[in-house]
């Protein structure tokens, strides 16, 4: 399936050719805390089948839970996370999809790394539901 994307001021811009039955959910404590959410939300895709359209990323090492090193991309001036990969070149990217247009035909297959998964994240469906915030807050 092709799919596209951009960081949220829209200076980075990409497509990739992926798999969507691969899609997952990552709850490990880094992607929840890179992601600024209770999860991570990504496909994997081998780095032959992104293209970077426009923009320029920025880099961030780290060490994974699993003890090998992880390369974040992300672009430089709004901070949104394009990929996780190797820090050596090729292989597959992990490819975040909060910024991908077909996001609404991307339901995750797998979950990863559940036992660092927060507790009430198994039953989003049981909150109160705002389908759209109104007006200004002050």
């Amino acid at each position: 399936m092709r799919i596209d994307g951009s960081c949220l001021c829209g200076d980075v811009t990409w497509r990739a050719e992926i798999d969507p039955e691969r899609v997952g959910i990552c709850h490990c404590t880094q992607c929840q805390a890179n992601g600024a959410s209770a999860f991570q939300w990504a496909v994997p895709v081998p780095s032959g089948a992104f293209e970077l359209l426009s923009g320029e990323l920025k880099v961030y090492v780290k060490t994974a839970e699993s003890g090998n090193e992880r390369a974040l991309s992300f672009c430089p001036h709004c901070a949104t996370t394009i990929h996780g990969g190797n820090v050596e070149e090729g292989g597959y990217y992990s490819l975040r999809l909060g910024g991908c247009r077909q996001r609404d035909q991307l339901e995750p297959k797998l979950q990863l790394w559940c036992g660092s998964a927060v507790p009430w994240v198994k039953d989003l469906a049981a909150g109160k539901k705002i389908e759209a915030q109104s007006g200004k807050r002050r």
